[in-house]
């Protein structure tokens, strides 16, 4: 299997190749700075990263680890601010992707408590200071696109730059990214209850993919800079997928506990107020010992959805 390329960095006057440095670590990025670093990865791997549902499925089939070729990636230490984290990780699919790589153990996630003046690139041997290019913010959002060749200036050559963290980053917490990769989730989806529900699932997860392309947005569609999806967002979804192919209640729970995408708290919740809009309803299902289960089922306008979009407009004409 060929190892997918080195992710590279895009500067103002060229680009950097994460792989240069030995034992990496970046400093107290911004928004923009994280989201470049984590699309530099997801374009190296996109199949791993950020699969689509051919990849998903192939990746099921193939049995392994689907994470696998992201552990071919130099490995990064991100020692970032809740703030950085956070303008990544309140999106969902952006989420997906830092996911992915912190499961495949790639970013070890840090937190950083104090501002530093200036973000950091540094490796055992060489280290510099990254600064927003003259004209730009530096700071377009989670996940920005650069205008042009990039926003940030390498200032300086230092070796000793990655040394003066090795204490800090000892003594730091871990970060925990609270949502599953998109293999992690339709992998548990798909093992409790079906190919039919996890493919189901992503389609509605990805509807606005499918409403840019019916408009032609190409641009919308590959981005996510409007999308509005976040966890709350994509955990109502992943439910109303299960009622739209007729999941077990019970075993969409335990899919979505296995993912890490929710308790099953979360998901009572979810179910009631999808039950008080008149889209989702139950039936019971016999069992050999024991009591019934409760088969999910689509009700109004859920049911009535000739596609994930229409099921997406469903749920949103019902504030959900």
């Amino acid at each position: 299997m060929t190892s997918p390329p080195s992710p590279t960095l895009p500067l103002a006057d060229g680009e950097i190749s994460i792989g240069s440095f030995a034992d990496p670590v970046v400093v107290d990025p911004d928004p923009a700075l994280l989201a470049a670093l984590l699309r530099a990865y997801r374009d190296a791997a996109p199949a791993a990263i950020d699969p689509d549902l051919d990849a998903l499925r192939s990746g099921a089939e193939a049995g392994g680890d689907p994470l696998a070729p992201v552990t071919d990636l130099p490995a990064l230490t991100v020692f970032a601010s809740g703030r950085a984290v956070d303008a990544i990780a309140d999106r969902f699919r952006p989420a997906t992707r830092l996911a992915a790589l912190a499961e495949a153990g790639v970013w070890d996630l840090r937190a950083l408590g104090e501002a530093q003046p200036n973000a950091v690139l540094a490796g055992r041997s060489d280290g510099c200071v990254l600064v927003a290019a003259a004209g730009d913010g530096g700071d377009g959002g989670a996940d920005a696109t650069p205008a042009g060749p990039g926003p940030w200036c390498r200032i300086g050559d230092d070796p000793t730059l990655r040394g003066r963290y090795d204490a800090p980053l000892a003594d730091a917490e871990g970060v925990r990214i609270r949502t599953p990769s998109r293999h992690r989730l339709y992998g548990a989806l798909r093992d409790r209850c079906g190919d039919g529900v996890a493919d189901e699932a992503v389609r509605l997860l990805d509807a606005e993919r499918e409403v840019d392309a019916a408009r032609g947005d190409s641009a919308a569609s590959g981005g996510d800079e409007s999308d509005p999806l976040d966890r709350g967002g994509a955990r109502v979804r992943t439910y109303a997928a299960g009622a739209r192919r007729g999941a077990l209640d019970r075993d969409l729970r335990r899919a979505c506990e296995d993912a890490g995408l929710g308790s099953s708290a979360t998901f009572t919740r979810i179910k009631r107020e999808l039950a008080e809009a008149g889209l989702l309803g139950t039936e019971p299902v016999s069992q050999p010992v024991g009591r019934p289960r409760k088969r999910l089922v689509a009700r109004g306008a859920l049911a009535n959805a000739s596609s994930p979009a229409a099921a997406l407009e469903a749920l949103r004409e019902n504030g959900l």
